[in-house]
This record gives C-alpha cells, structure tokens and sequence, in this order.
C-alpha cells in the first residue's frame, strides 16, 4: 500500500496563485538568464490578489479517490501562473492569455511510433473518459498548490500510437504563434517551448495529460486547451498548450535545461537535497486558502510525496548528478 500522504480539497493551492514564475527576471533587469526566483517570486501579486473567474466549460470525470490533499482555491490557481509566452509576472498570463484561441485545435503524435496521427483535441476531450485527479504542485521557485486536475494518462493515449522499440524519450512542443502572444519575444527565452521525459516516465501512471481543472477545462493561462502534469518533478516541465508530442531515440533538448543547464536539469525531480544554486529546495511555501501571510511554510517532500510509487525509476541513479 502507498504511504503517499493523501491530498484532499483543502491542500489545493487557489487557482490565482498558480501561474507565476517568468515575470520578475524582466523585473529586476535580470533578463532570462537569471532564471525563475525562489519563494517570494510574485508575493506582490499575492498581496494584491485579482479575483478572477475560470470561464471555461464544464467537463465530466470520475471523482478522485478519497484523498487528504486539500486543493488550493481556484481563484488563486488561475491567478498565479508562469507562462512567459503572456508575460513574465504572476498576474500577467491571467491577464493576457485570452488572446490564446484554443479551439480548433490539433496535437500531434509521431516520430518513433508505429501509428503517428494528428488528434482533434476537443474530440477527443468528449469521447475519452476523464478522471479528477488532485495532485501536489511543486514549482522550482520553492512555493507550491495543491490542484484537482482532469485528464487521463500519459501513457494511455501514447499506447495508442504504438511505440517502436527506438522510442527511449519523448518530446514535447507548445504553440508558439506571436500574434497570439505579443509579449512572447520579450520573454528572453527560446520559443517555441519544448520539453521532455524518458519513455519509463511518460508510461508512469502518475503522468497525465490535463484538460481541466475544478470541473471545467482549462483556461489559457493555466495551458489549454491540453497540458502535461507531472507531479512528482518541478513545475517547468508540465509543458501547456501542447500542440507536437514525438517520440525519439535520443534525450531531446528542454527550454530551461538549453538556457541554464547548471541550474535546471532534464530529470528535474522535486529533491529537498539538491539545492538550486541561489536558493534553498529544504522548504516550500504552501499557497492555499488563506492570504499572502497565511502561506506556510512547509517541508519539501522528495519526488514532491510521490517517491513510494516513482523512486524505483532511478534505482542507481545519482540524483545530485542527475537533477
């Protein structure tokens, strides 16, 4: 049996805080290169907090299991984001995503399988059964949410296309339209964005594909119409707005890792013992229900509190090198 503390409602970070990360590198004349910022990124948009509504469509799921995880407010999900393509602060992607025309809307599955094809999102969307998952979030920037997600597997949609024996990673491509996203060439990194996962981590059951969260799909800011949740690694490699997923042999270039490769690494699995080079990982602050004040302070768990079902993916693995 799992000894993974269970999340309930109450452990769901508010929807407003969830987006931040990219903005306060511009704000201190940093640029990209000086990467995400620990725990007090975006604590001005947490001060001032923007009550915003999820406009989205209701979607149907199977309710998650019985969980001790209390989610994070929707509002502060929604409201709290890093999606630079819209700006580089907290509240900017709230504030500028709706330039983003989700539907139609098409991904791309090919590369190193036997059945490539070009999916309808939305089609698929209504035909799948979909399942509400709540899952700890863990950005590098050491704060964290808790958020009740709706999807299905990762690796349930990737059987369909029928891996080839070649297939050792798989890439990850976001849209990249500068007409929908004005801000995006001051972001100060290379768009379009892409990231990555090792084939075992892509099949793990815990990885999913989301479309929604609390009942209804997924506003831009938050990465719709589809976006990759991978619980038990740093927030930057739950790529949004997917539009190309390609199979490969060899471990493909990520955004983060191609800019700062000393500072984020391809694995980038939520460790409280591998320190980012300008800030502590031993803690996180906890972005739940209350105000910019209340967020706790709490210990960082390793894998994020997933590490009884994902650990044995790195048996011999040094994780200090392979951050």
């Amino acid at each position: 049996m799992s000894r993974t503390p269970r999340l309930t409602e109450q452990h769901v970070t508010p929807e407003s805080v969830y987006r931040d990360r990219r903005r306060i590198l511009m704000g201190l004349g940093l640029g990209a290169a000086a990467l995400a910022l620990p725990a007090r990124a975006g604590l001005l948009d947490l001060l001032s907090p923007r009550e915003i509504e999820n406009p989205g469509k209701p979607l149907k799921a199977t309710p998650a299991s019985p969980s001790t995880l209390v989610p994070t407010p929707e509002s502060k999900i929604i409201s709290y984001n890093n999606y630079y393509e819209f700006g580089t602060d907290k509240s900017d992607p709230a504030r500028n995503a709706s330039t983003l025309r989700t539907e139609p809307w098409t991904l791309r599955i090919e590369g190193e399988v036997e059945k490539p094809r070009t999916i309808d999102v939305w089609a698929l969307i209504h035909r799948r059964p979909l399942e509400e998952r709540i899952y700890r979030f863990r950005c590098v920037e050491a704060w964290s949410m808790v958020i009740p997600w709706l999807g299905f597997g990762l690796g349930d949609l990737l059987r369909e296309a029928a891996p080839t024996s070649r297939a050792r990673f798989v890439a990850f491509e976001t849209l990249y339209d500068p007409q929908q996203m004005p801000d995006a060439a001051a972001s100060g990194i290379a768009l379009p964005y892409v990231e990555g996962l090792r084939i075992d981590e892509a099949m793990h059951p815990l990885a999913m594909l989301a479309v929604g969260l609390y009942g209804k799909t997924l506003p831009p800011q938050n990465g719709a119409p589809i976006r990759l949740v991978v619980p038990w690694k740093y927030g930057f490699k739950s790529i949004k707005s997917i539009v190309s997923i390609r199979l490969v042999e060899s471990m493909p270039p990520t955004t983060w890792n191609r800019l700062a490769p000393d500072e984020y690494g391809f694995y980038a699995n939520v460790n409280p013992a591998v320190d980012h080079p300008r800030w502590s990982q031993g803690s996180e602050r906890f972005i739940g229900a209350g105000g910019a004040f209340d967020a706790k302070r709490q210990p960082t768990l390793p894998f994020n509190g997933y590490g009884d079902e994902v650990a044995s993916l790195y048996q011999g693995m040094d994780l200090r090198q392979w951050f």
